[in-house]
């Protein structure tokens, strides 16, 4: 049998036998995330809470233990668009697996993103945050949040290592990404380079942590806030969605100064104020 004939055959059947292409390593469990925000509609997570009290009996602070059922349980949480896993105080790679393995229960795109924040640069040093980006990514994380970059230096420096990791990354220049970025501005200084910072190409969302930027103004909530809204201004000029934690009493606050990723704690009012939240958004 000529080689041309044997090739094509064996082409033609190998569908039948299973033998198809390897399965996309970064399944679109962003793609409902993206479409939210390319119409400019809100969408709604939750910190991933510990599977254990925050304090023991003497009231000495516990830390947080993540589990594959924890995970599972919030996948098949149908108001739920992204997961946020809070390991800026310790990253914890098995805990990065335990969520991955407890989502992977339901199929993309019904089940939330998870967005993995990681130390900073400034603590740890680039090379650390380098490899945690990698890391997270490599795990079957969605995204990754980087806290308190500084300026545009480390921002671009934050792009980078989602570049060197070959991430494809949504933003403004790439519409088809599938994997988040986001960058925090917690610090007074660095909101007076946020102009700057905004501009760096290359990541998907700019946003304040305003319980750090509070605490660094000495307390003053109403500073926070203000500065806040400094980032949300400049991420919503370059076309960015900007997170703002949430909560009952200022879900329609929250939403009408333009946030579009409202991130909650898990507690007995949380379902409430995501379904408040969806029906003032008109989801």
């Amino acid at each position: 049998m000529p080689r041309q004939i044997l090739v094509s055959l064996v082409l033609s059947v190998l569908p039948w036998l299973g033998c198809t292409s390897p399965p996309d390593p970064f399944p679109p469990t962003t793609a409902p995330l993206v479409e939210l925000w390319t119409n400019d509609l809100p969408a709604f997570g939750v910190f991933v809470p510990s599977a254990q009290p925050q304090r023991d009996a003497d009231g000495d602070r516990l830390p947080p233990v993540y589990t594959r059922e924890g995970a599972e349980r919030l996948a098949r949480d149908p108001l739920l668009d992204y997961l946020f896993l809070n390991l800026e105080g310790d990253y914890d790679a098995t805990a990065v697996d335990a969520l991955v393995a407890g989502l992977a229960t339901v199929s993309p795109p019904e089940r939330p993103a998870l967005l993995v924040r990681i130390p900073s640069i400034e603590r740890d040093g680039e090379q650390a945050a380098r490899e945690r980006v990698r890391d997270a990514l490599g795990r079957g994380a969605d995204g990754i949040v980087l806290p308190h970059v500084r300026n545009a230096e480390e921002a671009r420096i934050a792009v980078r290592f989602f570049e060197e990791a070959e991430a494809d990354v949504w933003s403004p220049a790439n519409p088809d990404g599938r994997i988040i970025a986001m960058l925090m501005i917690e610090d007074p200084n660095a909101l007076e380079t946020a102009q700057a910072i905004a501009d760096t190409p290359g990541y998907s969302m700019l946003s304040c942590g305003i319980g750090s930027l509070t605490a660094a103004l000495g307390g003053d909530r109403d500073a926070g806030e203000a500065g806040a809204d400094v980032v949300r201004h400049h991420a919503a000029r370059v076309g960015l969605p900007s997170m703002m934690t949430a909560n009952p009493a200022n879900m329609l606050d929250r939403l009408n100064q333009g946030y579009r990723a409202l991130l909650l704690q898990m507690g007995d009012e949380t379902v409430d104020a995501i379904r408040l939240g969806r029906r003032m958004a008109g989801r």
